[in-house]
Formats: C-alpha cells, structure tokens, sequence
C-alpha cells in the first residue's frame, strides 16, 4: 500500500497570524486581520485555510484567484467600476486575479479561503 498524500482536515478554530491591510491602504476604521493558512502544496500556488478581520475598509488588487466561503459576519466588496456585492455568512464566492476595488469588513467576520496564485501575472484582455 503507497503512503501517498493524505487528506488535510481544516479547522475554522485556528487563531492564525496577523495579516493586516497594508496602513497605506486603510480607507478607513483599523481592521485586524488574521490568517491560518492550513493546507498548500509544495509549488506554493495553491493554498487555504481561514481569515478573520475586524470593522474596516482597504483598497485591494488580486494576483491571485480566491475562492471564498463566509463563516460569520458581513462584508461589502466594490470593484474599481464600482460593481458592489453584500457578503454574509453563507455566501461562496470568488475574487479572480486581476480584481482592483475595496473590501470593508462591516461587521466582524471569519471565511474560508482557498487561494491559486498563477507564477505568471494575469494577461489583460486584447
């Protein structure tokens, strides 16, 4: 029998690091954020786990495409065009790469995330 990979259980109880927004892109409150990456592979492309923040609005651009699950809480995400979408626990949704607008944490709350990062950088539409 082959010792090959194994099933990662992951556990939405885990405290994490600190992973707040960059101070330059606080639009406003002070979000604290934390992460538990949980599970990636050794290309480090692909990667999950959870993530939980506090009241707070920043400025983000994707590299990567996520793919989210909301635990608790609610969240407003706005791109750039100003395409706006209210997120609360129960919601999956998906950020793909190249995504620029705002993410505000409107009352506090914990996702799944399972994130791919291209090595290469996403090619803009011709």
């Amino acid at each position: 029998m082959s010792a090959g990979p194994k099933i990662v259980i992951l556990d939405r109880l885990q405290s994490g690091e600190s992973a707040n927004p960059a101070p330059e892109n606080i639009l406003a409150g002070i979000p604290r954020a934390r992460v538990s990456n949980q599970y990636g592979e050794p290309t480090q492309q692909f990667f999950c786990g959870v993530w939980t923040s506090s009241a707070g609005k920043w400025r983000v651009r994707y590299t990567e495409h996520e793919f989210c699950v909301m635990i608790e809480g609610r969240v407003r995400v706005e791109s750039a065009a100003g395409e706006r979408h209210e997120l609360r626990a129960g919601d999956a949704f998906v950020v793909p790469a190249g995504f620029e607008g705002t993410w505000e944490v409107t009352e506090p709350c914990k996702k799944w995330y399972a994130i791919f990062e291209p090595k290469s950088p996403p090619q803009e539409p011709a």
